[in-house]
């Protein structure tokens, strides 16, 4: 099977709106089959997702409670429950066309698989747990997975944790799964791995598992370019 080409655009750390509306935006170019497929890597300032199938008893403190210690709170259109996001997490959406909807499923085991061998290459042993998306050392999540599809098109994606702070089950019950906690590359290897450390491997696991060839893009180019489609169409006569 041929390499597939593919961008890469690396946000670096990005407060989570602006990466979301940047993310819609490329959807919709990568929907319409306007932009080929593009893989965004990101980290965020604290911010609290709460997916479709979310209950705000997941919710352990409240909204305005999460504002105050510097915690944003955003309804989205993935999958799944409460999950966290922030420093020290590296986060990783694919923005990618679906031949067919039967391919969701494959896809989501996919990414856990490129995550699985990423872990394995620094030395922790993770794995998928069948009744729940995401990825496990034992009985403690490293990694979540959440994905939307719309128009036959990916987005979101997942979260690995890094050097992330383990405190953010005071915030919610992750993935709204009360029995089960939360750990990182870090703590399962009792040193520092960062996000500079895990994100080539990362990158590479999930280059060799989707057969990718990734062409980095800019943000400057990006914006250049929705210049240039914006100056192209045709104005509005006025009357």
């Amino acid at each position: 099977m041929a390499t597939q080409r593919v961008q890469l655009l690396d946000l670096g750390r990005t407060d989570y709106r602006t990466a979301w509306s940047l993310q819609q935006r490329l959807h919709a170019e990568v929907a319409s089959e306007q932009r080929p497929d593009i893989w965004i890597f990101v980290e965020h300032d604290p911010v609290v997702t709460l997916g479709r199938n979310a209950q705000l008893a997941h919710l352990r403190l409240s909204e305005a409670e999460l504002k105050e210690r510097g915690v944003d709170c955003v309804r989205v259109e993935r999958g799944g429950d409460a999950t966290y996001h922030g420093p020290g997490q590296l986060v990783v959406y694919p923005i990618r066309r679906l031949a067919r909807f039967r391919e969701v499923v494959p896809l989501v085991r996919t990414i856990e698989g490129a995550i699985i061998d990423a872990c394995a290459q620094l030395g922790v042993h993770a794995e998928r747990w069948s009744e729940h998306a995401g990825i496990w050392v034992g009985t403690a999540q490293i990694c979540a997975v959440g994905l939307a599809i719309q128009k036959m098109t990916s987005f979101h994606g997942l979260a690995l944790n890094c050097t992330t702070v383990l405190d953010y089950d005071e915030l919610i019950t992750p993935c709204g799964l009360s029995e089960r906690g939360i750990t990182s590359l870090s703590r399962e290897l009792g040193r520092e791995v960062s996000i500079a450390e895990a994100r080539p491997i990362v990158q590479a696991s999930l280059a060799e598992t989707f057969e990718l060839e990734f062409e980095p893009i800019t943000l400057l180019r990006l914006e250049g370019e929705a210049g240039e489609q914006a100056a192209s169409e045709p104005k509005q006569a006025r009357l």
